[in-house]
C-alpha cells in the first residue's frame, strides 16, 4: 500500500515538472484534457466585426479550453503572421474576402518559403468561405446631432461637411448609396460636401475624434454601436441602404484543423447570431422593403 502511494505522488510530481502546474489546473477548471487546453487558433480579419469575434473567440475557448488568438485591424498589421499561422480568417465585405483570398494565396519568398514553391499555410480554401451576417450603411452625426440631420437627402445640402471611406469593406460605399436611385446630380450634391476619404475605418475614426468640423459620417451602423459615446446614429431611408457582410473562411491549415471547423461553425450558431447581434448586425429573416 505504502509504495502504491509512493508511485502515485512520485507520478503527480513528474507530471507537474514536465508540464507545468498552470497547464493542467486551468485544464481541470475547464473541464478538459491538457493536451486540449494547450491548442490555440489563430484567427485575423479587420476591426469591423472584430468586437464580435473576440467575444465569441472568449466564449468559445471556455466551452471547448482551446486558446483562440483574434487579431483585427488593418491587413498590413496582420498579413505576414496571418500567412504562417492563420487557421481562419474573417472579411468585413465580399470583396475583402476576395482580396484576401489574393493576399494569402501563394506568394513564395513572401510567405517564408525559401525555395519559392508551395502555398503558405494561411492560404484560403475558397471552397469553405461562408457569408455570415450583414450590416447596413448609417449616418453617424455629432452627439446631440447640432446640424439636425434626419436624412440622406440632408448631407446634399450646401455647407455640409461628410467623412467617409474609401477602401478595406467600404471601398465604393459612399457611390453606392449616392447612386442608388440612378440620378447623377445626387453624385455630384454628395461628392462635393465630401471633407475628406479615409483609407480605412480606424483612420476615419481618428479624423472625426480630432476634428470637429465634420457634421457627418458616412459608415457601417456597427461603429457607432461599438462608439456610442462617440457619435449618434441616424437611420438612413431604405430607398438608400447598402448592406454588406461578415463572412469567415478556413486556411489550409485550419481546414484540417476539427476546433477550427468548430469554431466556424460557432459563428453561424444561435449563440454566435446573438453575439452580433448586440453588435448592430444583421441576423434575422430580411426585413420587406419599403
Amino acid at each position: 500500500m505504502f509504495e502504491r502511494q509512493t508511485t502515485l505522488i512520485a507520478f503527480t510530481l513528474l507530471t507537474l515538472a514536465l508540464g507545468g502546474a498552470e497547464g493542467p489546473r486551468r485544464a481541470v477548471a475547464q473541464g478538459v484534457a491538457p493536451s486540449a487546453a494547450a491548442e490555440t487558433l489563430f484567427v485575423y480579419g479587420p476591426g469591423g466585426p472584430l468586437p464580435a469575434m473576440k467575444e465569441l473567440a472568449a466564449a468559445f475557448e471556455r466551452e471547448h479550453g482551446i486558446h483562440v488568438v483574434v487579431t483585427g485591424g488593418p491587413t498590413p498589421q496582420w498579413l505576414a503572421r496571418a500567412r504562417s499561422n492563420a487557421d481562419v480568417i474573417f472579411s468585413g465585405a465580399e470583396n475583402m474576402m476576395t482580396d484576401f483570398v489574393k493576399q494569402l494565396g501563394d506568394t513564395g519568398r513572401a510567405a517564408g518559403d525559401s525555395a519559392g514553391a508551395g502555398a503558405p499555410a494561411g492560404r484560403i480554401d475558397e471552397a469553405t468561405i461562408r457569408p455570415l451576417y450583414l450590416r447596413p450603411v448609417a449616418m453617424l452625426v455629432r452627439p446631440g446631432n447640432p446640424k439636425r440631420i434626419r436624412r440622406f437627402e440632408d448631407l446634399l445640402k450646401p455647407g455640409m461637411k461628410v467623412l467617409v471611406v474609401q477602401g478595406a469593406g467600404q471601398t465604393g460605399l459612399w457611390e453606392d448609396v449616392a447612386g442608388r436611385t440612378g440620378d447623377i446630380e445626387v453624385v455630384r450634391a454628395f461628392r462635393r460636401n465630401i471633407g475628406a476619404v479615409a483609407g480605412n475605418s480606424g483612420m476615419a475614426k481618428e479624423r472625426w475624434t480630432t476634428d470637429s468640423t465634420f457634421d457627418a459620417w458616412l459608415i457601417w451602423n456597427i461603429w457607432q454601436v461599438a462608439n456610442p459615446k462617440l457619435a449618434q446614429a441616424v437611420p438612413i431611408a431604405e430607398r438608400w441602404l447598402i448592406y454588406r457582410d461578415a463572412g469567415v473562411a478556413l486556411t489550409m491549415k485550419g481546414r484540417e484543423r476539427q476546433h477550427a471547423r468548430e469554431f466556424a461553425a460557432y459563428l453561424e450558431s444561435p449563440a454566435g447570431a446573438r453575439v452580433f447581434a448586440k453588435w448592430g448586425w444583421v441576423t434575422g429573416a430580411p426585413r420587406a422593403r419599403r
